[in-house]
């Protein structure tokens, strides 16, 4: 039987997790609390508690049980938890998966002052979470026998997480900082591309995950008030921002994702 494990079950993880559990696949997934997980079960999930700060029990049985792992919580200080409790028993357990993937982020390749990254470019990480995903990447394949998939994500927007919602809320603005532009994706189509990788294993590969066309966040927020018929609200120089250290940070870097190979490879 195929059996998806999730390390984190977020977003991106949530809802590959529903596309396979449609197929009729067992989906496991990791809250931080108990009552994270009862929500999971009541969406039709397996879960089991892991909080990132101590070992789960019994995780051989359970990883011997697995075909498919996906690691999806994000490195903090420390480093990568899921690596740092459970990489010995993940690695005791790699030659029963047939699929595992780690979700990453473009932050690996830092800033390009608006110029093209595709997957074999160099990684310069220009923050302190990109740094902690590039020691992540390294983490993960260096453990023997995985089959690992590396996915890094651009921007994250699906339903209740998006401009629009933004816009209808009063909490969307047009910050303008010359050159700036970012890649994109919505979370459906991260799930497609997970789903088609593990149909189409190729350990050791990395793969982009954007869309086509990066584009400066003032014109994307412009583009969702038309879409509402709003005005959109009005332009805030960078400068004047205020912003929050994490809001900066991700105006710390400006590129263009290329999603050639989501498309040649996996047909996404």
């Amino acid at each position: 039987m195929n059996h998806l494990f999730c390390f984190g079950l977020g977003k991106s993880a949530r809802t590959l997790g529903r596309l396979v559990l449609a197929e009729g696949w067992t989906v496991t997934g990791t809250s931080r609390s108990e009552e994270g997980c009862e929500r999971l079960r009541a969406d039709g999930f397996d879960a089991v508690v892991f909080d990132g700060e101590t070992p789960m029990a019994d995780i051989g049985t359970v990883l011997g049980r697995v075909s498919h792992l996906l690691i999806s919580a994000p490195p903090g200080p420390d480093g990568d938890p899921v690596l740092r409790m459970h990489g010995p028993d993940i690695a005791a357990a790699a030659s029963h998966f047939a699929w595992a993937g780690y979700l990453s982020t473009t932050g690996v390749y830092g800033d390009r002052q608006g110029g093209w990254v595709d997957e074999d470019s160099e990684l310069l990480p220009a923050t302190e979470r990109g740094r902690r995903r590039v020691e992540a990447e390294t983490g993960w394949r260096a453990v023997e026998g995985l089959p690992l998939h590396i996915f890094r994500l651009a921007g994250i927007y699906g339903p209740g997480s998006n401009q629009l919602v933004s816009l209808l809320n009063g909490k969307s603005r047009r910050v303008i900082k010359p050159g700036q532009v970012f890649s994109r994706i919505h979370v459906d189509d991260i799930a497609a591309v997970l789903r088609a990788s593990m149909a189409r294993p190729d350990p050791g590969r990395a793969y982009n995950v954007c869309d086509d066309e990066a584009a400066p966040p003032q014109d994307v927020v412009a583009h969702a008030a038309e879409l509402l018929g709003m005005e959109p609200p009005p332009e805030v120089p960078f400068e004047d921002a205020g912003m929050s250290p994490m809001g900066r940070s991700f105006y710390a870097e400006s590129k263009r994702v290329r999603n050639d190979r989501i498309k040649q490879e996996l047909g996404v």
